[in-house]
């Protein structure tokens, strides 16, 4: 278990659209570790550089960051250069999950239900797909410059504010169903938490600033769909190299279909997050949640010589 003498670096922040939920989780994973007996240090950081990170103790880093930087790869070269164990998915894995249109290909492959999805074409006015339809960046979260269109005015706006945006960006159905998330722990499934926001979609302020969303651990649901929807969730952080944590989203159509909605390397740590809950349904609260967080970044990296090479 976990040795009260190791130090930990929890890096908060980022320079991704999620820096504010960033710190909040960062907050969370550092009172948690201490409360398990580790000594922490927190570090807000932007774009930090190789030596930057070099600098800064500990000996196992917990990159609390949400979004492309963060959680999509960048940070996690530098990770593998700097030699430390870490929390979370290596590069290629991080890029993978973090790209959406490439997680639900290998979701597909594995026999998981997904939507078909065009890519977003900013010079082409014209929707890809017929109405209603959800257009939304390929590499963010937190439902950050996300669009539901029902009418064509509405299409309209979207594409002028996507395309200003001017990245990746992907169009699929608009499905409605219940919402259904899977953490995944050191490679095991942790219990299913269903979310139903008081109205509309679970975007930004039900997921972080309202306190009227209802969770509901180990929802009743359709015979066979709780274990279906767990060996995808399973399934799919296995093949991209994310089961030691993530976090798969689902919608569950009244047919008992449940899509694959994305996977995310760097679930949320906020008190409205959705892996603690899940972790509480089994009677373990964050500060062993965390210590066995870095226990498993240990066990699977160990300490090592720092690489030369972004892919050493």
């Amino acid at each position: 278990m976990n040795d009260p003498r190791r130090e930990v670096l929890v890096l908060g922040g980022g320079p991704d659209a999620e820096r504010e939920v960033s710190l909040a989780s960062a907050a969370a994973v550092a009172t948690a570790l201490r409360s398990a007996g580790y000594t922490v240090h927190e570090r807000t950081i932007d774009r930090v550089t190789l030596d930057e990170l070099r600098d800064l103790p500990g000996d196992v880093i917990a990159p609390i960051l949400h979004g492309p930087f963060g959680e999509g790869g960048p940070l996690q070269d530098l990770l593998e250069r700097d030699g430390r164990p870490y929390i979370g998915a290596p590069p290629r894995a991080a890029r993978l999950a973090m790209d959406k249109v490439a997680s639900k290909l290998i979701a597909a492959t594995l026999g998981a239900s997904v939507t078909p999805s065009a890519v977003f074409d900013p010079d082409d006015p014209a929707c890809p797909l017929e109405l209603p339809v959800v257009v939304k960046p390929v590499k963010e979260g937190s439902t950050i410059g996300l669009f539901m269109c029902k009418t064509h005015e509405e299409w309209d706006a979207a594409h002028r504010a996507t395309a200003a945006r001017a990245r990746p960006a992907m169009v699929e159905p608009c499905i409605r169903g219940r919402e259904i998330t899977v953490g995944i722990v050191a490679g095991e499934a942790l219990p299913i938490i269903e979310i139903a926001p008081a109205e509309g979609l679970y975007d930004y302020d039900a997921k972080y600033q309202r306190d009227d969303t209802r969770y509901t651990a180990r929802p009743e649901l359709p015979a066979g769909v709780a274990e279906r929807v767990s060996r995808d969730a399973l399934a799919l952080a296995r093949a991209i190299g994310c089961a030691c944590l993530s976090r798969a989203d689902f919608l569950l159509t009244p047919d008992g279909t449940p899509w694959l909605l994305e996977i995310n390397t760097m679930p949320g740590f906020t008190d409205h997050s959705l892996v603690p809950m899940a972790a509480r349904a089994t009677g373990v609260e964050m500060p062993t949640l965390c210590a066995r967080l870095v226990d498993e970044a240990v066990t699977q990296r160990g300490p090592r010589p720092a690489a030369e090479g972004v892919f050493a």
